[in-house]
């Protein structure tokens, strides 16, 4: 068995992951608090409170208020907030024809808009502790050829400008702001959805890598972008795909 990085500046330090209850995000939250950090996690997911070790906060990513009061909240409970990963998402099929202003809003709503409020009510306590790290979500979807996706494809597209333009207006704060893209990461969603046969031969004929890629290959990622070990890296995309892109 592989034996992966142990990151201790990540100890003690105070992390919020949205979206945390399950899949990748679930398993953000386990290997941060893995790690030592002080975790809390929000979600729509009610039974998530059972999580081992992170504090659960019930939050709709898509009501700004509540989720702004919510990061102030956990900011308040942690004593600080020195990481935030913005990782709440849902990749709904929607057929172009049958996409109308409310699911559009919808997309919009629950994949890109919450990055940017969620940023704004955290900035302020990272600032106050003299820095931190933003690691928000996109996706390959935004690089490949896929349909019924215009919502969710154009949310992922816009969050890697988000990045550039947040890393730059929060840079000389030394707060770091980076975009992880993972690629097709089998989670338990994506394998009681979508991975048909036919999505497993696209898979592997398109990665480099023959591995399926697993919630903890993306994790691993994040939780370097959140220690020390990056302090210098913003702005920036990292891939996760097999070699896909």
């Amino acid at each position: 068995m592989t034996d992966f990085a142990t990151y201790p500046s990540l100890r003690g330090k105070a992390a919020l992951v949205t979206g945390g209850a399950a899949g990748i995000g679930g398993e953000i939250v386990r290997q941060l608090v893995e790690q030592g950090a002080e975790v809390a996690f929000l979600d729509v997911d009610a039974g998530a409170s059972a999580a081992a070790g992170a504090r659960f906060i019930r939050c709709d990513v898509r009501d700004v208020s509540p989720l702004q009061a919510a990061v102030r909240q956990v900011a308040t409970e942690l004593g600080a907030l020195d990481i935030l990963v913005n990782n709440a998402a849902r990749d709904d099929r929607i057929p172009f024809d049958e996409l109308d202003v409310d699911r559009w809003d919808e997309q919009i709503d629950v994949n890109v808009r919450h990055h940017v409020f969620a940023t704004q009510a955290a900035a302020p306590f990272m600032r106050r502790a003299g820095g931190g790290s933003i690691v928000n979500m996109g996706s390959i979807s935004a690089h490949i050829d896929l349909r019924d996706l215009a919502g969710y494809v154009t949310a992922k597209a816009g969050i890697e400008g988000l990045t550039r333009t947040l890393a730059r207006e929060l840079g000389r704060d030394r707060i770091r702001v980076n975009c992880v893209i993972p690629g097709w990461i089998m989670t338990e969603r994506q394998l009681r959805d979508w991975v048909t046969p036919e999505a497993e031969r696209l898979i592997e004929a398109s990665q480099a890598l023959p591995e399926k890629l697993a919630p903890a290959d993306v994790a691993r990622l994040v939780l370097w972008l959140a220690a020390d070990d990056s302090r210098l890296c913003t702005g920036q995309r990292w891939i996760v795909d097999g070699g896909w892109m």
